[in-house]
C-alpha cells in the first residue's frame, strides 16, 4: 500500500464479509482483480457495535450459515492473495481464542492486518504485541473528535496503515460525505508517514474521489455488503469496484 501511495495512485480497500454466501472467497477474489489494494475481511461477531445496519445484516446471515473464524480464515488460506487481507472483528472473537493463538490464526492464512475497533488503546498493548510477534499489523482508527496527542499516539502505535473515521456515527450508506472526513486527513497526514486511509460512509465513486483528496484512500464497506445482500453476482460487484 506505501508503495502504490508513493508511486502516486489513491488506495482502495474493499470489504468482504467472511461466510456471507457459498462463494463470498470469489468475491474476494474479483475485488482484488479489479484493482482494490487491500480487502478487509469481516470475521462475523453477534454484536458488532461499530457497524451499520448493512453491516450487521451481513453478520447476522453469515453466522447464520455457521460462519466461525476458523472456517474463514481455512477458506482464504487455501487462495493466496496478492494484495493485503486485513480481518476486521471485535476483541470478544480474540479475547476467546486468546491474544496470541487469535493472531497465529490470521498470520496461518495470509492474513496480514487486522483491525480490532473496539479495544481501548490503553488496553490493547497485549494485542499489539502478539499480532507484531505473528507479523500481523494492528490498524488502529482515529476519529475526528480525537485530540491531538491521542492522534499522535494513535499513528505512532499504528501498523500498515491509520484509518480515519469520517463522522462519528456507525458505518453504513451515505448521501453526502461527512464534512470532518478531509479535516480529519489533514490532521492524520501531519503526524503520519504511513497511508491515510478514510472510510464510513462512502457509498458512491464521487463520494470516494472526495475524501481521497486530502486521504490517501478510502474504504468502501457498506455499498458492497448492500449489493451482494442484495443478490448481485461476483462478476457485477467486481464491475462496482473497477
Amino acid at each position: 500500500m506505501r508503495a502504490r501511495r508513493d508511486a502516486g495512485a489513491k488506495l482502495l480497500v474493499t470489504y468482504m464479509t467472511g461466510g456471507l454466501t457459498t462463494d463470498w472467497v470469489d468475491y474476494v477474489q474479483v475485488m482484488v482483480e479489479a484493482g482494490a489494494d487491500a480487502v478487509e475481511i469481516g470475521l462475523p461477531f453477534s454484536d458488532p457495535m461499530m457497524d451499520g445496519p448493512t453491516i450487521q445484516e451481513a453478520s447476522v446471515r453469515a453466522l447464520a450459515r455457521g460462519a466461525t473464524p476458523p472456517a474463514i480464515l481455512a477458506a482464504l488460506a487455501e487462495r493466496e492473495q496478492p494484495v493485503p487481507l486485513v480481518a476486521m472483528t471485535y476483541y470478544n472473537l480474540v479475547f476467546r481464542a486468546g491474544v496470541e493463538r487469535f493472531a497465529a490464526g490470521l498470520a496461518d492464512a495470509g492474513v496480514t492486518g487486522a483491525i480490532v475497533p473496539d479495544i481501548p488503546l490503553e488496553e490493547s498493548g497485549p494485542w499489539e504485541r502478539a499480532a507484531a510477534a505473528a507479523g500481523v499489523a494492528t490498524v488502529l482508527l482515529a476519529a475526528p473528535v480525537s485530540p491531538d496527542d491521542r492522534l499522535a499516539e494513535l499513528c505512532r502505535r499504528s501498523r500498515g496503515f491509520v484509518y480515519g473515521v469520517n463522522l462519528m456515527g456507525v458505518t453504513g450508506e451515505r448521501a453526502t460525505l461527512a464534512g470532518s472526513a478531509g479535516v480529519l486527513a489533514k490532521r492524520l497526514k501531519q503526524r503520519t508517514d504511513l497511508p491515510v486511509v478514510m472510510g464510513f460512509g462512502i457509498s458512491t465513486p464521487a463520494q470516494a474521489a472526495e475524501a481521497a483528496a486530502e486521504a490517501d484512500g478510502v474504504v468502501v464497506a457498506s455499498a458492497l455488503m448492500r449489493a451482494v445482500l442484495d443478490g448481485a453476482s461476483v462478476a457485477s460487484v467486481g464491475e462496482r469496484v473497477a
